[in-house]
Order: C-alpha cells, then structure tokens, then sequence
C-alpha cells in the first residue's frame, strides 16, 4: 500500500449503502467495512463520514420514497441512526476496531466549539477508533431543508481539520466525467483535476439516487475546500469496496483532485 497515505477520510454515500429500495444492501456494508478494517491493520488512521440515516429510517419506517417535510427527515433520521451505526458498530467489532459515533452540524465547525470536535476526534483517533461522522440530521434543520448533500462538504471539512492525507468519496459514479456517462455512453473520465474551473461546475449534475441529497456539484465543493488546504480528493466507484485497496496501492482509478500539478 502507498506510503504516502497516513490518514485518510472515507465518504460513504447512500447509494454505497443501501438498495434503491432504500433497504440496506448487506453485501455491500459487510465488504466495505472488511476493507476498511484491513486497510486501517495496515496502519492508516481511518475517519469514515457516512450518509444512509435518512434513507435507512424512511425504509424501515415503510416510506416508498425520501420525505420532503422537515418533522418526517427528523424521524427518518433518529431511526437510521440507531440503525447506521448498530450495523457499523457489530460489523467493525467482528475485526476488533473500535467505532464511535460522532454527530455534527455546521454551527458546531464553525464556531468556538470547533476546537472540541478537533480534540474529540483526534483523540479518537489515538485510541485507534475510527469515528464515525454523520451530520446530525435531527436537529440540523438547516441542512435537512437546503438539500445541498452537506454530508460531502461535511466530509471536506472533516479531512481538512483531521490533517488528513486525501478524502475518498465512494459514489455511485466512477469519478467525473466530460459530461453525463448515463446519457452520453462514450463520455470520458477525467482522471486528475488540479484546479475547479466554472467550466467544470457546468458539468456537475445532480444526484442520480432517489434516496441521496448528493450530486457531484457538492462533490466539486467538497473538492474546493480540500484543495484549499492541501488536502488531496477522490472520487471513486462505491459499489466495489474493494476499489479502496486500487486507491492505496496507488492504482490510477476514479478522479482525483490535487494541487500537484506534475
């Protein structure tokens, strides 16, 4: 695995997570939470921010589709987080890791109290844990109604005050493309990008899951406030776990966003 990717945060959309039913696809929460163990043996201090509340609650509160009315995501969101992590936490003891829920809102990264999430989460991080971060969609009004996919640019965020090496966002996409692969089927992967043009903010689209609040322009954001502070992005394939060993093996794979022009 590369030497070079000491700590890493890993972004887990709701398409990597669930069926488009809504219902948790097992298959998938199994592999990935194998990868992330074993990645995270081989030394690598590990922050997973993961979506799935909301859409894990609407299924098992028998909801055919997302709510659109505030109290009915606030509900959905205390059922799938009881669920989200119950699953995270028998999954990743199987491989004896530790993992802590941490639940966040904006105003909490943005004032005085951002120091706290700092130390919360890097002491975490020193006991060997790895914590898990979602945005508190039972309380953060503000997010629940902007539907803007907070959740990647909460990932963004993360990364930079983890000093983490690179974000990894696992999408329901290989990585951004020349224009939309699901409409045009010769459209071209851009492998690397070193800075985010207007040109390409015209190209992102919006969420292709029906059960997710994120499409690759709150990636593009994301990506802004990585590159910002020196903090590499990738955006690869979620359905394949697996494509996170490629990316620490230093496979070439998805998009990846950097300031390193060479």
């Amino acid at each position: 695995m590369s030497d070079k990717l000491k700590r890493v945060v890993i972004k887990v959309g709701t398409s990597t997570l669930t069926h488009p039913s809504g219902q948790l696809n097992i298959r998938h929460v199994e592999e990935l939470v194998k990868v992330i163990s074993d990645i995270k043996n081989s030394g690598v201090d590990i922050v997973l921010v993961t979506s799935g509340a909301i859409g894990l609650g609407a299924a098992r509160l028998g909801l055919k589709e997302r709510p659109k009315d505030t109290p009915t995501k606030q509900a959905c969101a205390a059922v799938g987080q009881c669920e989200l992590m119950n699953i995270y936490e028998k999954q990743f003891n199987e491989y004896g890791i530790i993992a802590a829920q941490v639940l966040l809102t904006k105003f909490v990264l943005t004032d005085e109290r951002k120091e706290n999430v700092i130390n919360s989460l890097g002491r975490l991080i020193e006991f060997g844990a790895i914590p898990i971060v979602n945005e508190n969609d039972v309380v953060a009004i503000d997010e629940l109604e902007l539907e803007v996919g907070e959740n990647d640019t909460l990932a963004a965020i993360v990364a930079v005050i983890t000093n983490a090496d690179t974000l990894i966002i696992m999408s329901d996409i290989d990585g951004l493309y020349e224009c939309d692969p699901k409409i045009n089927h010769n459209a071209k992967l851009i492998s690397k990008i070193t800075e985010i043009s207007d040109e390409l903010l015209e190209i992102a689209g919006g969420s292709a899951s029906g059960l997710g609040t994120g499409g690759m322009a709150t990636k593009l954001r994301a990506a802004k406030i990585a590159l910002s502070e020196n903090v590499d992005m990738m955006i690869i394939n979620g359905k394949r776990p697996t494509n996170l060993y490629d990316v620490f093996d230093g496979k070439k794979i998805g998009t990846l966003f950097t300031t390193d022009k060479e």
